[in-house]
């Protein structure tokens, strides 16, 4: 059975929401960002409990199809962005029509309904934020992350990231070693000498 939950968005939710399903003693097939797979059938005083186990850990238990569509929307988008490493070869709302079942204009219309934001500016803020993980990992120049995360162009990338962060890629990645230059300088200040 499939179960989605609204607000699982981090490696520390799914922990929790496998140690929740233990406790319970319900088995799972996979727990994954934002939907789990048991291997039986919740019963109503399960599904209760479950419910009011994850509010407590601020996460909610989606009871709506839509919502429950939504969210794999989400979760689609998450791993597109966070996992994946090989380019895609269809468009991505073809990729979303074909992984959900429902046609891109549905899913558009039915994205921004439930989340108030439509699918693109969730990719776009998701992107932004992966971006500068990436540029504080500080492994790959700008023009390989702009590759990694499907950009057409460095300039493409560079104008997301300046309208969400209001700061270009470069001066992002400037001030994270301004900032690592003058913790290594606070360190070597209070460090005694031999």
């Amino acid at each position: 059975m499939k179960i989605y939950i609204k607000y699982m968005v981090s490696q520390r939710c799914k922990m929790a929401v496998k140690e929740v399903l233990k406790g319970m003693g319900l088995h799972f097939v996979f727990v994954d960002l934002g939907v789990v797979e048991t291997m039986e059938e919740l019963s109503v005083e399960q599904r209760q409990q479950l419910k009011s186990t994850l509010l407590e850990l601020g996460l909610e238990l989606m009871e709506d199809k839509k919502a429950e569509l939504a969210q794999q929307v989400k979760k689609l988008i998450l791993d597109v962005i966070y996992h994946s490493e090989e380019e895609m070869k269809v468009s991505f709302t073809t990729y979303l029509s074909e992984q959900t079942g429902q046609d891109y204009p549905y899913l558009a219309n039915l994205f921004l309904e439930t989340q108030g934001v439509t699918i693109q500016q969730f990719m776009i803020l998701h992107k932004v934020e992966r971006v500068k993980e990436l540029i504080i990992y500080g492994e790959l120049s700008i023009s390989e992350i702009t590759w990694k995360m499907n950009y057409s162009s460095v300039a493409h990338l560079s104008n997301q990231f300046k309208k969400i962060t209001g700061l270009t890629p470069t001066h992002f990645r400037q001030l994270k070693e301004k900032r690592l230059q003058t913790m290594d300088e606070v360190v070597s200040s209070t460090v005694p000498n031999p």
